[in-house]
């Protein structure tokens, strides 16, 4: 399931994330080598300047992208340190300027900690400077504070940074891109007489802990072409009669068989209805028939030319 979202967000951020078209990056590794458009690189004994060039992208002009701001005390040209040390301190003040820069906004990233977001060899010279420090007892700053140390192995290293740079996008995307979704019109979703006695998903902003009110808003769109749709698409279908009326209260279980979204896909493409939908088993109940929807969904997906990257 990891795997699958870290896949999910990876092909969004290529896609959509940045300005001026695609730009490829992998999670961790490009996230954390492209900190600055003019980097310092390790090489065995010596320390020398690489140049990236004006074309390099950075996570700041993601950021900056998507909601329109700079970090505090962050410019678009950054530049680090010549000192190996140095050059860490300042990559962790700028991580942590992140982080607090997106818990600002509504992020909710208690779990990752600045150093996570590090190279796995700044990483190192991180702890030893912490541990240097714990033995002189040293306390100069919240910096060098010890209370929150994490001494850990290369290898679960770097599954703990492959998995904060991953949460710290999602909270990217719920707080920069989620709130576009408009919820003027949400009071008109549920006007068709069909869905009157359908349970309603409220939208105030404490009433799920699980969905921002954007993601119920979503869900609330999901039901409207569902149930609106979902006799006329299958009303000829080849597999089975039309389905049941359901109530869709999540993004997983729900989504699962393919109906859901071929609705959604049928209410702004009908022509989609007679070429792939009709093929679709609307009862399915094992893992074959499922993987035979979702393979018709794809298909109909790539028939009119998304954008998005999806395999089954």
């Amino acid at each position: 399931f990891f795997q699958k979202t870290l896949t999910a967000v990876k092909n969004w951020f290529t896609l959509f994330g940045w300005s001026k078209g695609q730009n490829p990056i992998s999670i961790p590794y490009s996230l954390r080598r492209d900190v600055c458009k003019v980097q310092m690189t390790s090489s065995q004994e010596k320390v020398f300047k690489q140049n990236f060039g004006k074309d390099t992208k950075t996570v700041y002009d993601m950021l900056f992208h998507l909601s329109g701001q700079l970090l505090p005390g962050i410019t678009s040209s950054q530049s680090l340190p010549l000192d190996p040390v140095e050059r860490m301190l300042q990559l962790h003040w700028q991580h942590s300027t992140l982080l607090a820069f997106l818990k600002s906004q509504g992020a909710y990233l208690p779990h990752v900690m600045p150093e996570f977001l590090l190279e796995p060899d700044d990483y190192k010279k991180w702890i030893k400077v912490q541990t240097v420090l714990k033995v002189g007892d040293v306390k100069n700053s919240d910096m060098f504070s010890d209370k929150h140390l994490f001494i850990l192995e290369d290898s679960i290293f770097e599954t703990m940074s492959k998995r904060a740079w991953t949460d710290v996008l999602l909270q990217v995307y719920k707080v920069f891109v989620l709130p576009r979704v408009s919820s003027r019109k949400i009071t008109d979703l549920f006007s068709l007489e069909s869905m009157q006695n359908m349970p309603r998903i409220k939208s105030e902003p404490l009433s799920s802990n699980i969905y921002s009110p954007y993601e119920r808003t979503i869900l609330t769109w999901l039901n409207k072409h569902y149930e609106k749709n979902r006799k006329t698409v299958w009303k000829d279908c080849q597999k089975g009669e039309v389905p049941p009326m359901r109530w869709i209260v999540n993004f997983d279980r729900d989504l699962l068989d393919g109906l859901v979204l071929a609705a959604q896909l049928a209410a702004y493409c009908p022509y989609l209805i007679a070429t792939h939908f009709v093929r679709m088993y609307t009862n399915p109940r094992t893992p074959e028939q499922f993987l035979h929807n979702c393979l018709i969904l794809v298909n109909a997906m790539h028939a009119v030319s998304l954008a998005i990257d999806i395999k089954v």
